[in-house]
């Protein structure tokens, strides 16, 4: 083996190296984000319906759903914790926490995205998949009122209610339950599709890389 040849090789495990995702974990994930897809659309509690752990599956849900949601939580604070910082309207401060929530995955994804790394970019996807969902939910329960009462807000305070002060802006409060649920179908178009692309990316990676070549 020559010198081009041992430049060659070293590349070659240079690039392998810079893979986070080995084509077996990629084939696993599809099947687990498959998995977590139907169980979402199954257990995800939605407006006021019940959220019991009665089936192991559904336990399973829970703690995959709380930790999901309890980052998402914490990234939406965040941003109206920007405008605690900085001088915003008050409008806008109400916005930035669903505006953080919503980039926050996206953002991720898109990292990956740049670097070459599509997978992990559908896996973003599908998180912004269900942060849109969960903006969903809260939407649906403007009609509620104006404040959250401590025991619904993340914070375990009194809060203002974001979207019915966003919505109440525009007089379109008494809608909520039409704008959640077309934002919802747009949520579970996201994480079909995502999972979709994480199924060709995984299991037809050669036909994947093709199909970019030629754009």
């Amino acid at each position: 083996m020559d010198i081009l040849d041992e430049f060659e090789a070293y590349k070659k495990t240079q690039l392998e190296k810079k893979k986070l995702i080995s084509p077996a974990a990629k084939k696993l994930l599809t099947i687990l984000f498959f998995i977590g897809l139907v169980m979402f659309a199954k257990y995800a509690p939605y407006g006021n319906e019940s959220f019991q752990a009665d089936t192991l599956g559904k336990t399973i849900f829970i703690l995959y759903f709380f930790i999901i949601n309890q980052t998402l939580g914490i990234v939406h604070e965040g941003g109206h914790g920007v405008c605690y910082v900085l001088p915003c309207p008050e409008f806008v401060m109400v916005a930035m926490g669903t505006v953080f929530q919503l980039l926050f995955p996206l953002l991720i994804g898109y990292y990956y995205k740049r670097q070459n790394k599509p997978f992990i970019f559908f896996i973003g996807l599908f998180i912004f998949g269900i942060s849109l969902h969960y903006s969903a939910w809260y939407m649906s329960t403007a009609h509620e009122g104006l404040f959250l009462p401590a025991h619904k807000s993340f914070l375990g305070v009194d809060a203002l209610h974001d979207w019915n002060r966003m919505l109440s802006t525009f007089g379109l409060v008494s809608y909520d339950w039409l704008l959640a649920g077309f934002v919802r179908v747009i949520a579970y178009g996201v994480m079909i599709y995502s999972v979709g692309r994480m199924f060709l990316n995984a299991f037809f990676a050669k036909a994947e890389k093709s199909r970019r070549t030629r754009r």
